[in-house]
Protein backbone atom coordinates (compact mmCIF):
# COMPACT_ATOMS: atom_id res chain seq x y z
CA UNK A 1 0.00 0.00 0.00
CA UNK A 2 2.18 2.80 -1.01
CA UNK A 3 2.28 6.65 0.26
CA UNK A 4 -0.06 8.33 2.73
CA UNK A 5 -1.70 5.21 2.85
CA UNK A 6 0.61 3.56 4.87
CA UNK A 7 1.15 5.92 6.81
CA UNK A 8 0.22 5.59 10.56
CA UNK A 9 -2.54 7.78 11.42
CA UNK A 10 -3.24 8.60 15.16
CA UNK A 11 -6.28 6.90 16.21
CA UNK A 12 -8.70 3.75 18.67
CA UNK A 13 -7.61 2.84 21.74
CA UNK A 14 -5.75 -0.50 21.79
CA UNK A 15 -6.82 -1.54 24.90
CA UNK A 16 -9.86 0.05 25.46
CA UNK A 17 -12.11 -1.32 28.96
CA UNK A 18 -8.40 -2.02 30.28
CA UNK A 19 -7.85 1.15 32.49
CA UNK A 20 -4.77 2.13 30.11
CA UNK A 21 -5.92 5.65 29.34
CA UNK A 22 -4.19 8.40 31.24
CA UNK A 23 -5.61 12.23 32.02
CA UNK A 24 -1.82 13.31 32.57
CA UNK A 25 -1.16 16.56 30.75
CA UNK A 26 2.13 15.70 28.95
CA UNK A 27 2.07 12.25 27.06
CA UNK A 28 4.16 9.62 24.70
CA UNK A 29 3.08 8.56 21.23
CA UNK A 30 4.53 5.32 20.00
CA UNK A 31 5.45 7.90 16.62
CA UNK A 32 7.27 10.57 19.28
CA UNK A 33 9.25 7.19 20.24
CA UNK A 34 10.02 6.27 16.90
CA UNK A 35 11.50 9.75 16.10
CA UNK A 36 13.29 9.78 19.28
CA UNK A 37 14.94 6.62 18.59
CA UNK A 38 15.64 7.59 14.79
CA UNK A 39 17.76 10.59 16.40
CA UNK A 40 19.26 9.11 19.35
CA UNK A 41 19.87 5.37 19.20
CA UNK A 42 23.37 4.49 18.87
CA UNK A 43 22.73 1.45 16.71
CA UNK A 44 21.33 3.24 13.78
CA UNK A 45 23.56 6.11 14.43
CA UNK A 46 26.76 3.62 14.22
CA UNK A 47 24.92 2.29 10.89
CA UNK A 48 24.79 5.01 9.53
CA UNK A 49 28.81 5.80 10.03
CA UNK A 50 29.46 1.78 8.60
CA UNK A 51 27.46 2.92 5.70
CA UNK A 52 29.17 6.19 5.19
CA UNK A 53 32.98 4.18 5.37
CA UNK A 54 31.57 2.01 2.68
CA UNK A 55 30.94 4.98 0.52
CA UNK A 56 34.68 5.56 0.44
CA UNK A 57 35.81 1.88 -1.00
CA UNK A 58 34.17 3.17 -4.06
CA UNK A 59 36.68 6.14 -4.51
CA UNK A 60 39.08 4.20 -3.00
CA UNK A 61 38.71 2.21 -5.89
CA UNK A 62 38.50 4.59 -8.09
CA UNK A 63 41.68 6.27 -7.31
CA UNK A 64 43.58 3.25 -8.85
CA UNK A 65 42.66 3.67 -12.22
CA UNK A 66 43.69 7.56 -11.87
CA UNK A 67 47.11 9.40 -12.21
CA UNK A 68 49.26 9.67 -9.82
CA UNK A 69 52.38 11.49 -8.58
CA UNK A 70 55.22 11.70 -6.16
CA UNK A 71 57.52 13.91 -5.22
CA UNK A 72 61.03 12.69 -4.22
CA UNK A 73 64.36 14.61 -2.56
CA UNK A 74 67.65 12.83 -0.95
CA UNK A 75 70.46 14.72 0.50
CA UNK A 76 73.70 12.34 0.67
CA UNK A 77 77.33 12.55 2.16
CA UNK A 78 80.04 10.62 1.03
CA UNK A 79 82.04 9.60 3.66
CA UNK A 80 84.89 8.22 1.50
CA UNK A 81 85.51 8.84 -1.93
CA UNK A 82 87.02 6.80 -4.83
CA UNK A 83 90.42 6.86 -4.50
CA UNK A 84 90.30 6.02 -8.35
CA UNK A 85 88.24 8.94 -9.54
CA UNK A 86 89.21 12.45 -9.87
CA UNK A 87 86.07 13.81 -9.38
CA UNK A 88 84.08 12.04 -6.74
CA UNK A 89 81.95 14.87 -4.81
CA UNK A 90 81.42 15.02 -1.16
CA UNK A 91 78.22 15.83 -0.67
CA UNK A 92 75.13 15.59 -3.05
CA UNK A 93 70.97 16.42 -3.31
CA UNK A 94 69.05 15.38 -5.69
CA UNK A 95 65.00 15.63 -6.11
CA UNK A 96 62.69 13.91 -8.73
CA UNK A 97 58.86 13.74 -9.61
CA UNK A 98 57.22 10.84 -11.07
CA UNK A 99 53.75 10.86 -12.71
CA UNK A 100 52.07 7.61 -13.73
CA UNK A 101 49.20 7.14 -15.90
CA UNK A 102 47.36 3.66 -16.18
CA UNK A 103 46.37 2.60 -19.17
CA UNK A 104 45.07 -0.81 -19.01
CA UNK A 105 44.87 -3.25 -15.90
CA UNK A 106 42.95 -6.12 -17.07
CA UNK A 107 39.62 -4.87 -15.78
CA UNK A 108 40.67 -5.00 -12.15
CA UNK A 109 40.09 -0.96 -11.72
CA UNK A 110 36.63 -1.21 -13.53
CA UNK A 111 35.26 -4.49 -11.51
CA UNK A 112 37.05 -3.20 -8.28
CA UNK A 113 34.69 0.01 -8.34
CA UNK A 114 31.63 -2.17 -9.33
CA UNK A 115 32.00 -4.44 -6.59
CA UNK A 116 32.43 -1.34 -4.39
CA UNK A 117 29.27 0.15 -5.87
CA UNK A 118 27.29 -2.80 -5.25
CA UNK A 119 28.08 -3.20 -1.48
CA UNK A 120 27.11 0.70 -1.21
CA UNK A 121 23.46 -0.50 -2.57
CA UNK A 122 24.00 -3.47 0.06
CA UNK A 123 24.66 -1.11 2.48
CA UNK A 124 22.25 0.95 1.96
CA UNK A 125 19.87 -1.63 2.12
CA UNK A 126 20.94 -3.13 5.32
CA UNK A 127 20.83 0.52 7.18
CA UNK A 128 17.09 0.10 5.81
CA UNK A 129 17.29 -3.44 7.81
CA UNK A 130 18.76 -1.97 10.88
CA UNK A 131 15.89 0.49 11.03
CA UNK A 132 13.10 -1.48 10.78
CA UNK A 133 14.27 -3.82 13.34
CA UNK A 134 15.27 -0.77 15.85
CA UNK A 135 11.82 0.52 14.89
CA UNK A 136 10.44 -3.16 15.43
CA UNK A 137 12.37 -3.43 19.42
CA UNK A 138 10.81 -0.03 19.90
CA UNK A 139 7.62 -0.73 19.31
CA UNK A 140 7.58 -4.19 20.88
CA UNK A 141 9.14 -2.03 24.51
CA UNK A 142 6.51 0.59 24.05
CA UNK A 143 3.46 -2.54 24.04
CA UNK A 144 5.67 -3.94 26.66
CA UNK A 145 5.38 -0.81 28.97
CA UNK A 146 1.70 -0.42 28.40
CA UNK A 147 1.08 -4.25 28.94
CA UNK A 148 2.88 -4.03 32.07
CA UNK A 149 1.70 -1.10 33.41
CA UNK A 150 -2.05 -2.89 32.66
CA UNK A 151 -1.07 -5.65 34.58
CA UNK A 152 0.15 -3.58 37.31
CA UNK A 153 -3.06 -1.87 37.67
CA UNK A 154 -4.98 -5.15 37.09
CA UNK A 155 -2.97 -6.81 39.72
CA UNK A 156 -3.05 -3.84 42.36
CA UNK A 157 -6.73 -3.78 42.16
CA UNK A 158 -7.07 -7.62 42.58
CA UNK A 159 -4.71 -7.02 45.93
CA UNK A 160 -7.63 -4.19 46.83
CA UNK A 161 -10.52 -6.58 46.46
CA UNK A 162 -8.40 -9.29 48.35
CA UNK A 163 -7.53 -7.43 50.89
CA UNK A 164 -11.44 -6.04 51.30
CA UNK A 165 -12.03 -10.01 50.96
CA UNK A 166 -9.90 -10.36 54.14
CA UNK A 167 -11.70 -8.04 56.11
CA UNK A 168 -15.01 -8.91 55.50
CA UNK A 169 -14.01 -12.94 56.27
CA UNK A 170 -12.00 -11.44 59.24
CA UNK A 171 -15.37 -10.05 60.83
CA UNK A 172 -17.73 -12.62 59.77
CA UNK A 173 -15.41 -14.94 61.58
CA UNK A 174 -15.56 -12.56 64.75
CA UNK A 175 -19.30 -13.40 64.52
CA UNK A 176 -19.10 -17.20 63.57
CA UNK A 177 -20.37 -16.89 60.34
CA UNK A 178 -17.55 -18.19 58.64
CA UNK A 179 -14.90 -20.80 60.02
CA UNK A 180 -10.76 -20.14 60.20
CA UNK A 181 -10.52 -22.04 57.49
CA UNK A 182 -12.15 -19.85 55.62
CA UNK A 183 -10.39 -17.00 56.76
CA UNK A 184 -7.02 -18.64 55.87
CA UNK A 185 -7.74 -19.24 52.16
CA UNK A 186 -8.84 -15.36 51.98
CA UNK A 187 -5.00 -14.86 53.93
CA UNK A 188 -3.37 -16.98 51.36
CA UNK A 189 -4.84 -15.58 48.21
CA UNK A 190 -4.21 -12.03 49.62
CA UNK A 191 -0.26 -12.82 50.30
CA UNK A 192 -0.25 -14.25 46.51
CA UNK A 193 -2.16 -11.30 45.24
CA UNK A 194 0.52 -9.12 46.78
CA UNK A 195 3.32 -11.24 45.55
CA UNK A 196 1.53 -10.94 42.12
CA UNK A 197 2.53 -7.43 42.59
CA UNK A 198 5.61 -7.31 43.29
CA UNK A 199 6.40 -9.51 40.18
CA UNK A 200 4.76 -6.88 37.66
CA UNK A 201 6.18 -3.87 39.18
CA UNK A 202 9.65 -5.82 38.43
CA UNK A 203 8.45 -6.64 35.32
CA UNK A 204 7.56 -3.27 34.68
CA UNK A 205 10.63 -1.44 35.75
CA UNK A 206 12.58 -4.03 33.60
CA UNK A 207 10.16 -2.92 30.54
CA UNK A 208 10.81 0.88 31.17
CA UNK A 209 14.51 0.52 31.56
CA UNK A 210 14.73 -1.66 27.98
CA UNK A 211 11.77 1.31 26.48
CA UNK A 212 15.09 3.86 27.53
CA UNK A 213 17.95 1.98 26.21
CA UNK A 214 15.76 2.14 22.50
CA UNK A 215 14.44 5.43 22.95
CA UNK A 216 16.60 7.13 24.97
CA UNK A 217 14.45 9.23 27.33
CA UNK A 218 11.70 7.93 30.09
CA UNK A 219 8.11 6.62 28.76
CA UNK A 220 5.79 9.15 30.05
CA UNK A 221 1.98 8.32 30.45
CA UNK A 222 2.20 6.22 26.64
CA UNK A 223 -0.35 6.76 24.84
CA UNK A 224 -2.56 3.78 23.17
CA UNK A 225 -0.35 3.35 19.48
CA UNK A 226 -2.34 4.04 16.32
CA UNK A 227 -3.87 1.04 13.91
CA UNK A 228 -1.19 -0.48 11.55
CA UNK A 229 -1.76 0.26 7.94
CA UNK A 230 -1.08 -1.70 4.95
CA UNK A 231 -1.48 -4.86 6.70
CA UNK A 232 -1.81 -8.04 4.48
CA UNK A 233 -5.08 -9.64 3.94
CA UNK A 234 -2.96 -13.53 3.68
CA UNK A 235 0.09 -14.67 3.95
CA UNK A 236 0.55 -15.19 0.38
CA UNK A 237 0.14 -11.89 -0.23
CA UNK A 238 2.72 -10.78 2.44
CA UNK A 239 5.32 -13.50 1.27
CA UNK A 240 5.75 -11.60 -2.87
CA UNK A 241 6.17 -8.49 -0.80
CA UNK A 242 8.89 -9.34 1.69
CA UNK A 243 10.57 -11.42 -1.23
CA UNK A 244 10.44 -8.10 -3.36
CA UNK A 245 10.94 -5.48 -0.36
CA UNK A 246 12.57 -7.38 2.61
CA UNK A 247 15.82 -4.97 3.07
CA UNK A 248 18.25 -7.97 4.53
CA UNK A 249 16.89 -10.25 1.66
CA UNK A 250 18.05 -6.85 -1.08
CA UNK A 251 21.21 -7.01 0.91
CA UNK A 252 22.27 -10.37 0.72
CA UNK A 253 21.40 -10.34 -2.82
CA UNK A 254 24.08 -7.17 -3.90
CA UNK A 255 26.54 -8.83 -1.91
CA UNK A 256 26.29 -12.12 -4.22
CA UNK A 257 26.20 -10.11 -7.07
CA UNK A 258 29.85 -7.84 -5.97
CA UNK A 259 31.34 -10.97 -5.13
CA UNK A 260 30.94 -12.30 -8.60
CA UNK A 261 33.07 -8.86 -9.32
CA UNK A 262 35.65 -9.98 -6.86
CA UNK A 263 36.53 -12.92 -8.63
CA UNK A 264 37.02 -11.00 -12.10
CA UNK A 265 39.05 -8.58 -9.93
CA UNK A 266 41.44 -11.45 -8.25
CA UNK A 267 41.61 -13.12 -12.50
CA UNK A 268 42.60 -9.50 -13.76
CA UNK A 269 45.96 -10.28 -11.86
CA UNK A 270 46.93 -12.88 -14.57
CA UNK A 271 46.58 -10.13 -17.42
CA UNK A 272 49.03 -7.34 -19.07
CA UNK A 273 49.08 -3.97 -16.77
CA UNK A 274 49.87 -0.76 -19.28
CA UNK A 275 50.77 3.05 -17.91
CA UNK A 276 52.34 5.86 -18.91
CA UNK A 277 54.79 7.39 -17.15
CA UNK A 278 56.77 10.60 -17.14
CA UNK A 279 59.91 11.42 -14.91
CA UNK A 280 62.32 14.36 -14.06
CA UNK A 281 65.10 14.50 -12.04
CA UNK A 282 67.56 17.34 -10.62
CA UNK A 283 71.15 16.80 -8.79
CA UNK A 284 73.36 18.94 -7.34
CA UNK A 285 76.76 18.54 -5.83
CA UNK A 286 77.17 21.44 -3.78
CA UNK A 287 80.29 22.38 -5.29
CA UNK A 288 81.85 19.67 -4.20
CA UNK A 289 82.23 18.04 -7.15
CA UNK A 290 86.12 17.64 -8.75
CA UNK A 291 87.30 17.95 -12.19
CA UNK A 292 90.13 16.37 -14.29
CA UNK A 293 93.00 18.29 -14.28
CA UNK A 294 93.03 20.58 -17.32
CA UNK A 295 89.26 20.49 -17.98
CA UNK A 296 88.34 23.83 -16.08
CA UNK A 297 85.88 23.42 -13.44
CA UNK A 298 83.08 20.88 -13.67
CA UNK A 299 79.41 21.40 -13.83
CA UNK A 300 77.96 20.84 -10.30
CA UNK A 301 74.25 20.07 -11.14
CA UNK A 302 72.53 18.39 -13.88
CA UNK A 303 68.42 17.56 -14.45
CA UNK A 304 66.95 15.31 -16.74
CA UNK A 305 63.66 14.14 -17.36
CA UNK A 306 62.03 11.07 -19.63
CA UNK A 307 58.26 10.07 -20.51
CA UNK A 308 57.22 6.66 -22.26
CA UNK A 309 54.57 3.88 -21.73
CA UNK A 310 55.42 0.74 -19.55
CA UNK A 311 53.95 -2.83 -20.35
CA UNK A 312 53.93 -5.37 -17.50
CA UNK A 313 52.87 -8.76 -18.17
CA UNK A 314 52.95 -11.50 -15.40
CA UNK A 315 54.71 -15.13 -16.28
CA UNK A 316 54.62 -16.89 -13.12
CA UNK A 317 53.41 -15.91 -9.89
CA UNK A 318 53.80 -19.87 -7.78
CA UNK A 319 49.63 -20.27 -8.36
CA UNK A 320 49.19 -17.17 -6.19
CA UNK A 321 46.14 -15.52 -8.63
CA UNK A 322 44.54 -18.68 -9.58
CA UNK A 323 44.58 -19.58 -6.03
CA UNK A 324 43.24 -15.64 -5.07
CA UNK A 325 40.80 -16.56 -7.83
CA UNK A 326 39.20 -19.92 -6.17
CA UNK A 327 39.41 -17.74 -2.59
CA UNK A 328 36.82 -15.12 -4.71
CA UNK A 329 34.74 -17.82 -6.35
CA UNK A 330 34.21 -19.66 -2.71
CA UNK A 331 33.31 -16.14 -1.07
CA UNK A 332 30.92 -15.86 -3.95
CA UNK A 333 29.88 -19.65 -3.45
CA UNK A 334 28.77 -18.38 0.22
CA UNK A 335 27.36 -15.75 -1.04
CA UNK A 336 24.90 -17.03 -2.99
CA UNK A 337 23.91 -19.61 -0.50
CA UNK A 338 23.16 -16.58 2.47
CA UNK A 339 20.84 -15.51 0.00
CA UNK A 340 18.99 -18.31 0.31
CA UNK A 341 19.16 -18.60 3.72
CA UNK A 342 17.90 -15.14 3.78
CA UNK A 343 14.96 -16.11 1.99
CA UNK A 344 14.57 -18.70 3.92
CA UNK A 345 14.50 -16.74 7.17
CA UNK A 346 12.18 -14.31 5.23
CA UNK A 347 9.91 -16.64 4.91
CA UNK A 348 9.67 -17.98 7.97
CA UNK A 349 9.86 -14.23 9.57
CA UNK A 350 6.76 -13.57 7.06
CA UNK A 351 4.73 -16.66 8.16
CA UNK A 352 5.14 -17.06 11.65
CA UNK A 353 4.44 -12.86 12.46
CA UNK A 354 1.23 -13.79 10.00
CA UNK A 355 0.36 -16.78 12.04
CA UNK A 356 1.32 -14.51 15.93
CA UNK A 357 -1.06 -11.68 14.33
CA UNK A 358 -3.90 -13.98 13.22
CA UNK A 359 -4.27 -16.32 16.38
CA UNK A 360 -3.63 -13.29 18.85
CA UNK A 361 -6.85 -11.44 17.06
CA UNK A 362 -8.40 -14.92 17.60
CA UNK A 363 -7.20 -14.93 21.51
CA UNK A 364 -8.28 -11.48 21.57
CA UNK A 365 -12.41 -12.52 20.58
CA UNK A 366 -12.17 -15.25 23.07
CA UNK A 367 -10.45 -13.28 26.14
CA UNK A 368 -13.01 -10.45 25.59
CA UNK A 369 -15.72 -12.98 26.04
CA UNK A 370 -14.13 -14.83 29.13
CA UNK A 371 -13.70 -11.26 30.66
CA UNK A 372 -17.25 -10.73 30.48
CA UNK A 373 -18.23 -14.07 31.75
CA UNK A 374 -16.05 -13.81 34.46
CA UNK A 375 -17.44 -10.57 35.53
CA UNK A 376 -20.71 -12.23 35.45
CA UNK A 377 -19.59 -15.41 37.18
CA UNK A 378 -17.95 -13.44 40.49
CA UNK A 379 -21.16 -11.46 40.48
CA UNK A 380 -23.26 -14.13 40.83
CA UNK A 381 -20.56 -16.19 42.85
CA UNK A 382 -20.63 -13.30 45.73
CA UNK A 383 -24.60 -13.06 45.24
CA UNK A 384 -25.24 -16.65 45.96
CA UNK A 385 -22.87 -16.50 48.93
CA UNK A 386 -24.74 -14.07 50.94
CA UNK A 387 -27.32 -16.56 50.99
CA UNK A 388 -24.90 -19.66 51.88
CA UNK A 389 -25.15 -21.62 48.38
CA UNK A 390 -21.06 -20.89 47.72
CA UNK A 391 -18.51 -20.38 49.93
CA UNK A 392 -15.35 -18.26 50.20
CA UNK A 393 -12.88 -20.45 48.25
CA UNK A 394 -15.95 -20.30 45.25
CA UNK A 395 -15.43 -16.58 45.23
CA UNK A 396 -11.59 -16.30 45.74
CA UNK A 397 -11.68 -18.85 42.81
CA UNK A 398 -13.84 -16.43 40.36
CA UNK A 399 -11.50 -13.62 41.70
CA UNK A 400 -8.47 -15.41 40.48
CA UNK A 401 -10.29 -16.75 37.18
CA UNK A 402 -11.41 -12.97 36.47
CA UNK A 403 -7.70 -11.76 36.70
CA UNK A 404 -6.14 -14.18 34.87
CA UNK A 405 -8.77 -13.21 32.10
CA UNK A 406 -7.78 -9.43 31.91
CA UNK A 407 -4.38 -10.17 32.11
CA UNK A 408 -4.40 -12.40 29.20
CA UNK A 409 -6.52 -10.08 27.03
CA UNK A 410 -3.65 -7.20 28.06
CA UNK A 411 -1.40 -9.58 26.75
CA UNK A 412 -3.03 -10.52 23.17
CA UNK A 413 -3.59 -7.12 22.46
CA UNK A 414 -0.09 -6.55 23.15
CA UNK A 415 0.67 -9.50 20.98
CA UNK A 416 -1.48 -8.88 18.29
CA UNK A 417 0.39 -5.34 17.68
CA UNK A 418 3.84 -6.69 18.02
CA UNK A 419 3.08 -9.37 15.23
CA UNK A 420 1.35 -6.82 12.85
CA UNK A 421 4.48 -4.76 12.98
CA UNK A 422 6.87 -7.36 13.07
CA UNK A 423 4.83 -8.85 9.51
CA UNK A 424 5.49 -5.35 8.15
CA UNK A 425 8.99 -4.49 8.72
CA UNK A 426 9.39 -8.86 7.29
CA UNK A 427 7.51 -7.22 4.15
CA UNK A 428 10.05 -3.80 4.19
CA UNK A 429 7.04 -1.66 5.43
CA UNK A 430 8.31 -0.17 8.60
CA UNK A 431 10.63 1.91 8.28
CA UNK A 432 10.45 5.96 8.71
CA UNK A 433 9.80 6.87 5.08
CA UNK A 434 6.23 4.75 5.83
CA UNK A 435 5.51 5.43 9.20
CA UNK A 436 5.03 9.16 8.34
CA UNK A 437 7.34 10.31 10.44
CA UNK A 438 8.80 13.18 8.20
CA UNK A 439 5.54 14.49 7.93
CA UNK A 440 6.13 15.74 12.11
CA UNK A 441 8.87 17.38 10.23
CA UNK A 442 11.56 15.13 11.45
CA UNK A 443 14.29 15.16 8.30
CA UNK A 444 15.03 11.87 7.17
CA UNK A 445 18.50 10.55 6.69
CA UNK A 446 19.50 10.19 2.80
CA UNK A 447 22.17 8.37 2.65
CA UNK A 448 22.76 9.26 -1.07
CA UNK A 449 23.83 12.83 0.17
CA UNK A 450 27.44 11.54 1.94
CA UNK A 451 28.10 9.24 -1.30
CA UNK A 452 27.63 12.20 -3.56
CA UNK A 453 29.44 14.70 -1.65
CA UNK A 454 32.17 12.90 -1.77
CA UNK A 455 32.16 12.24 -5.50
CA UNK A 456 34.18 14.83 -7.05
CA UNK A 457 37.20 15.26 -4.16
CA UNK A 458 40.52 14.47 -5.43
CA UNK A 459 42.29 16.79 -3.03
CA UNK A 460 44.19 14.05 -0.86
CA UNK A 461 44.37 16.06 1.96
CA UNK A 462 41.06 16.72 2.41
CA UNK A 463 39.22 15.43 5.77
CA UNK A 464 36.07 15.91 7.79
CA UNK A 465 35.95 16.93 11.31
CA UNK A 466 36.90 14.97 14.25
CA UNK A 467 34.06 12.58 14.74
CA UNK A 468 31.70 13.43 17.66
CA UNK A 469 28.84 10.69 18.91
CA UNK A 470 25.17 11.56 17.64
CA UNK A 471 23.24 8.83 19.93
CA UNK A 472 22.53 10.33 23.24
CA UNK A 473 23.40 8.85 26.97
CA UNK A 474 20.99 7.59 29.65
CA UNK A 475 22.97 7.69 32.68
CA UNK A 476 20.92 10.73 34.14
CA UNK A 477 17.88 9.39 33.27
CA UNK A 478 16.48 8.25 36.62
CA UNK A 479 15.94 4.68 37.75
CA UNK A 480 12.43 3.72 36.79
CA UNK A 481 9.83 2.29 39.20
CA UNK A 482 6.72 0.06 39.37
CA UNK A 483 4.72 2.98 39.41
CA UNK A 484 1.66 4.02 37.81
CA UNK A 485 -0.84 6.93 37.87
CA UNK A 486 -4.24 7.14 39.41
CA UNK A 487 -5.70 6.92 36.41
CA UNK A 488 -4.34 3.64 35.08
Amino acid sequence: MPGKSRVMALAAVLLAGTGLAGTAARADTLREALASAYQTNPTLQAARANLRATDETVYIQQASGLPSSNLSSTYTEYLKQSSASFISPERQISASVDLAVPLYSGGAVRNGVAAAETRVAAGRASLRGTESQLFSQVTAAYMDVIQNEAIVGLTRSNLNVLEVNLQATNDRFEIGDLTRTDVAQSASRRAIALSDVQTAEANLIRARENYIQLVGMAPDNLQPPPPLPGLPSSVEEAEDVALENNPDLIAAKERAVAAGFDVEVAGAARLPRVEGFANSGYQNYLGTLGSVPGTGAANQSSSSAQAGVRLSVPIFNGGRVSASQRQSQQTELAAMENVIATERLVVAQVRGAYASWQASRAIIESTQAAVAAAELSLEGVRAENTVGNRTILNILDAQQELLRAQVQLVTARRNEYVAGFTLLAAMGRAEARDLGLAEEGLPLYDPVVNFERDRPIFFDWGADPEPVAQATRTVDIPAQDGAISAGQ
